[in-house]
């Protein structure tokens, strides 16, 4: 079906009835066995082994394997131990108290003590390892080690999100003590795969970790190839040289869904989509150009036509289960002749805006989404072009040397609202790219820090996401399903996922003799 054919044909809209969608999945049943390499086609390339250092979640997904941390979540995300027996807060929230399980083994068969996690945090908290959560650490004040199973973290000041921060996105990950140099080249951690080499752009290689503290895996080793053309890794599982792959073409899920042959897991949310205005480019410093600019686009049409339904649209970049999500917001509908008339006001009238989109191939429905926005903004008097970028060129542009006008990306492990929230918006976050300074949610992400009630944070929350939709500061458009296809080989699949619908993990998975 072409895709002018599927907006004018689609009548069903997901909406809100999609929120909080169990995923579903059909998987082998047989008793697990071991033995076997796994062979996963991944959508996106491996940027850096340094678990501190990255901020994608493409290198993320690989890593889960290699490392673990010393907290993490269950299914209902809630805080569990991990590499940590057990921890204790103080009742006022100012000592952290970890009891490290005995006997854990890292890769290079070194048991694990608290001068590792000690090394971890000071090497994550200092600003020269150029790690992506130091700020997790910002109100660290000391981290003291009595004895080799336990950890002391006292806290200058309340920081309520700090023990959900360490079970997210690599705060919390134990390395070997003074492993650090070697990082980024040799990935060293306490993970059920230990890392065997990297051919850089094309697979990563891991082999199970005998000595696991959580029970050797099934699988014999896990290759993660790196195949970011869609098409290509449709056809690697079809016929076979694949046994798993992770983003299922958008256009092919139905079809590989009604296939005996093969297997397929769907889930919501995978990450959340928006569109970047870069606030140093000077049109986008006045907030009416930013709201024009949301008022141009049919949100809605927009999901449909580039991910070919496979979401939900959302005015909030909250985990949609979240308690701090803002069902009070709405998302702007498509109002074009508004639009020109609040450029005109801010002195752009129709024509004058030439506006260039960086959009990676990495993600095709990126690419895809932006050729439609061409023909809305031409309606509205702006003259946008497209310049695509493989994900490398974009990284190093818009992410690293923020070189763009306006972009698109995708942001995954998103149910950690002080994650979330600081990291991106906040003007010192790591993930700020877009170089937003807006003091009140400034001031709204630190004062959340400091607030221990749920309740009265996740309003904090509500607050910050009010203040991004009235400024504008980004578009937010959707959140995109996840999906991954397999062979009927392949068992232990509902195991894949984590609770946070991005990182993948492969302890569990096993392939039938």
């Amino acid at each position: 079906m072409k895709r002018r054919d599927f907006l004018r044909s689609t009548t069903a809209l997901l909406g809100s009835g999609l929120l909080g969608a169990m995923p579903t999945v059909l998987w082998a049943e047989d008793a697990p066995v071991k033995g076997g390499t796994l062979i996963w086609g991944h959508s996106e390339t491996t940027q850096n082994l340094d678990m501190h250092q990255t901020g994608t979640a493409s290198s993320g997904r690989v890593l889960q394997s290699i490392h673990s941390s010393i907290v993490t979540v269950d299914k209902d995300l809630k805080v569990i131990p991990g590499l940590a027996e057990s921890f204790e807060v103080a009742p006022d929230g100012l000592t952290y108290t970890f009891k490290l399980r005995p006997n854990v083994k890292f890769h290079n068969g070194q048991v694990m003590t608290s001068a590792d996690v000690k090394y971890s945090f000071d090497r994550c908290r200092d600003k020269a390892t150029g790690a992506v959560n130091f700020e997790v650490f910002n109100n660290v004040a000391s981290i003291d080690t009595p004895d080799d199973a336990t950890v002391v973290i006292k806290m200058s000041s309340v920081n309520a999100p700090f023990l959900s921060r360490l079970a997210e996105n690599g705060a919390g990950v134990v390395m070997p003590k003074d492993s650090g140099p070697t990082q980024g080249t040799n990935p060293m951690g306490a993970g059920p795969f230990k890392f065997v080499s990297y051919e850089v752009g094309t697979v990563v290689k891991m082999a199970r970790h005998e000595e696991y503290w959580d029970g050797p895996a099934f699988l014999d080793a896990v290759e993660a190839r790196e195949i970011t053309e869609p098409t290509t890794r449709l056809t690697g599982l079809r016929t076979g040289e694949l046994h798993m792959i992770n983003d299922i073409p958008l256009d092919r899920v139905s079809e590989l869904q009604a296939d005996a042959t093969l297997q397929v897991k769907t889930w919501f949310p995978l990450n959340f989509d928006f569109i970047n205005l870069n606030h140093t480019f000077k049109p986008f410093q006045d907030p009416k150009v930013r709201i024009a600019f949301d008022m141009i686009i049919d949100k809605e049409a927009l999901m449909q036509g580039a991910l070919w339904g496979q979401g939900a649209t959302t005015p909030s970049p909250s985990f949609p289960t979240s308690a701090s999500y803002n069902h009070d917001l709405k998302q702007r509908p498509q109002d074009i002749e508004g639009a020109k008339k609040m450029l005109a006001e801010a002195g752009y009238p129709e024509g004058s805006l030439n506006i260039v989109f960086k959009a990676t191939t990495n993600y095709p429905y990126h690419v895809e989404a932006a050729q439609i926005l061409v023909e809305w903004f031409k309606s509205a008097g702006v003259n946008l072009t497209i310049e695509q970028l493989t994900w490398a060129d974009w990284l190093t542009q818009c992410w690293v040397n923020k070189d763009f006008q306006m972009t698109m990306i995708n942001f995954f492990t998103l149910w950690e609202p002080d994650f979330l929230y600081f990291s991106v918006w906040n003007s010192t976050g790591a993930f700020n790219f877009r170089a937003i300074n807006d003091k009140v949610i400034d001031d709204l992400t630190v004062q959340a820090r400091t607030v221990v009630d749920d309740t009265a944070r996740a309003d904090i929350y509500k607050q910050v996401q009010k203040q991004i939709w009235e400024q504008s500061h980004d578009i937010i458009l959707w959140f995109r399903n996840g999906t991954i296809g397999a062979q009927t080989k392949v068992g232990g699949l509902d195991t894949v996922v984590h609770p946070n619908g991005s990182n993948l993990n492969f302890h569990k998975v096993w392939l039938k003799a």
